[in-house]
């Protein structure tokens, strides 16, 4: 496992993060060995959110945590101010505040070490955002804090008013990126930074020095190869459909053939090319990742020590026809 630094934050933080949607309420002892097994394969970053399952997933990961004594060895990444309970819109300090309250009780912890708003609203006064998030830094709450699914100008704008006020900036971001292009948004407010449309914010947050913890790295399941350009209607489960509307464009498909070949060149599977890709395009970006079975969790976990070279990747991207040698 590789890991990475952040001003902020006193621990080093794994590039790969375990997700926690898959955390079930009638099997703690199967959550526990999942993540057990995560944790032993050096995984120490695991994310959570306020709306997972109605809270299940901050009392899931909070009540394993504590059974190991590990709070110290360990950094979470929690969320808040999703759309919830008929409310579309919570980007708002009221909810902000009240979000973080509930998750730091339901994980069973004082504070986070990464606080990101799960959604923007574009309209709603920025300052008044960082005020709040600057706010539960100071008290001890947050180590550092961010927007999921916000754009690059709309960071931008907070830390310039962060510069202007004496406040902390966004040190996180949280956009889905992977190989292939979310060409339509995977959910409503969904932002991605994949492919030649999202150079320009992945170039910003590189130069300004911002983490970014990406999610989706397989596109839902498209870059393993499960899905091909003849059976996709031969799926019916939502987890399945979501993707096919999101990522299965020919031009994906072009992507993932590539990555695909490339993995059998290199004897590894697509699952470990994608997840790699990410993660070979800069040293501050971590991939989320959802692995559901022990058994997937070693086989994620290497793919942070493979190397793909700038032609390698190049050509993934299909800006070169000819493949490296």
């Amino acid at each position: 496992m590789k890991y990475a630094r952040i001003d902020g934050i006193d621990k080093k933080i794994s590039r790969l993060l375990q997700g926690s949607i898959m955390l079930s309420a009638d099997d703690r002892d199967g959550n526990f060995r999942l993540l057990d097994a995560c944790f032993e394969s050096g995984f120490n970053a695991f994310d959570t959110a306020h709306s997972y399952g109605g809270g299940l997933t901050d009392t899931e990961l909070g009540a394993w945590i504590k059974s190991r004594g590990i709070r110290d060895e360990v950094v979470i990444l929690a969320k808040c101010a999703h759309p919830e309970n008929g409310i579309a819109d919570r980007v708002r300090p009221e909810y902000i505040r009240s979000d973080l309250e509930e998750s730091l009780e339901r994980l069973g912890t004082d504070y986070v070490e990464l606080f990101l708003l799960h959604r923007d609203s574009r309209d709603y006064p920025v300052g008044e955002i960082v005020d709040v998030l600057h706010e539960a830094k100071e008290a001890g709450q947050i180590g550092v804090y961010g927007g999921s699914n916000w754009l690059a100008d709309r960071v931008q704008a907070a830390n310039d008013y962060a510069a202007a006020n004496g406040k902390t900036p966004f040190g996180a971001v949280s956009p889905q990126f992977s190989v292939a292009e979310m060409v339509v948004p995977a959910w409503e407010g969904c932002i991605s930074v994949s492919g030649d449309g999202g150079e320009a914010d992945r170039a910003f947050y590189a130069e300004n020095d911002i983490s970014l913890f990406t999610w989706s790295s397989l596109a839902g399941g498209f870059m393993t190869g499960k899905f091909t350009r003849d059976n996709l209607d031969t799926f019916t489960e939502y987890w399945d459909t979501n993707p096919i509307g999101a990522y299965a464009y020919e031009n994906n498909f072009k992507r993932l053939d590539r990555v695909i070949e490339l993995a059998a060149d290199r004897g590894l599977s697509p699952a470990q090319i994608s997840v790699a890709y990410v993660l070979n395009n800069g040293p501050r970006i971590h991939a989320i990742v959802a692995n559901w079975e022990v058994e997937q969790v070693p086989v994620n976990a290497a793919a942070a020590d493979i190397e793909l070279s700038a032609d390698e990747i190049a050509w993934l991207e299909l800006k070169t026809e000819e493949k490296p040698a």
